[in-house]
C-alpha cells in the first residue's frame, strides 16, 4: 500500500488502524512506534500517543487550551486530535517546511 493513500495512522482499543483517504480502514500488528520509524517524517507527523497524520490529512488548525493544537482532519474522526504543547511548535514547523 503506498503512503500517498494512507490519512492517518491511529490507535483504536489496542489495535493500530491505518485509515485511508477513500475511508477504508485496515488494521495492523506494528505499533505507532515501529511505523513512524519505517515512514517518513516528512509526510507524517506523530500527534499523541494515538494518532500519526499525514501531512495531506490536515484540514485545519486551531489553538486550543493550554497551549494545546486542536487539528481536524479531512476524513471525520470521533475523537478530538490534540497536539500536546510539547509537540505544537514543532508540528507548525512541520506544517510550514512542507
Amino acid at each position: 500500500m503506498a503512503t500517498e493513500t494512507i490519512a492517518f495512522f491511529c490507535i483504536r482499543y489496542t489495535t493500530v488502524i491505518i485509515v485511508c483517504f477513500d475511508r477504508h480502514e485496515y488494521s495492523l500488528s506494528y505499533s505507532l512506534d515501529e511505523i513512524q520509524q519505517s515512514i517518513s517524517g516528512r509526510q507524517f507527523f506523530r500527534l499523541n500517543r494515538q494518532f500519526l497524520i499525514n501531512f495531506h490529512a490536515v484540514r485545519e488548525v486551531e489553538h486550543y487550551f493550554a497551549r494545546k493544537l486542536l487539528v481536524s482532519p479531512t476524513i471525520p474522526v470521533k475523537e478530538k486530535l490534540l497536539v500536546p504543547r510539547e509537540k505544537a511548535s514543532a508540528f507548525l514547523r512541520w506544517l510550514e517546511n512542507r
